[in-house]
């Protein structure tokens, strides 16, 4: 009996993650900073609160900006697929601009994934997502989750129709005269 055959063995569909997010000065006319997705800590719990300065540099910050948990789901798990094909494959991670004057940065989490095909359909005017390196033990728990679930649907194969002939055209005999008859 492989892995996919046993149902004792469960793979958990979601885990938590750290975000690190980034401002760094810019020389550009119009921004000042620009905000990036700077790392992931695997299975943070977000202990120490949300927000927070964690190193700065010559030009940079970088911030603890809380948890988001990645949720896997059967139905995906083609798109987990291609991303693990990719070099190296990608967690994204959907931020949103923070409206409120409330501590933390003016950019925030808003979703994480490692789905792509999610991740596209939020790249809009509200949401920017960036992809940051899968750490190698997100990877193995997508990896086990695709190998535990991933079924291959079959190929489309297009259903060849009958050739349309002068008697089943239209569903009976065609009359001499032209006219039809459904006997």
């Amino acid at each position: 009996m492989n892995e996919k055959d046993n149902p004792q063995i469960h793979i958990a569909e979601t885990m938590t993650v750290g975000i690190i997010l980034e401002r760094r000065d810019s020389d550009h006319p119009w921004q000042d900073h620009i905000w990036r997705v700077s790392g992931l800590l695997p299975g943070d719990t977000g202990g120490e609160g949300d927000w927070r300065q964690i190193k700065e540099g010559d030009g940079w910050t970088q911030f603890y900006a809380g948890t988001r948990l990645i949720e896997l789901f059967r139905r995906e798990t083609d798109g987990y697929k291609a991303n693990l094909t990719n070099d190296p494959p990608l967690v994204f991670i959907v931020l949103r601009t923070n409206e409120e004057d409330d501590g933390r940065g003016e950019i925030l989490p808003f979703n994480a994934t490692v789905c792509p095909y999610e991740a596209q359909g939020y790249d809009g005017n509200d949401e920017t997502v960036e992809g940051v390196a899968m750490p190698p033990e997100v990877a193995q728990w997508v990896s086990a989750y695709v190998e535990r679930y991933h079924v291959d649907e079959p190929p489309f194969e297009k259903r060849k129709q009958k050739k349309k002939t002068s008697e089943n055209a239209w569903g009976g005999k065609v009359a001499k005269d032209g006219g039809r008859r459904d006997g």
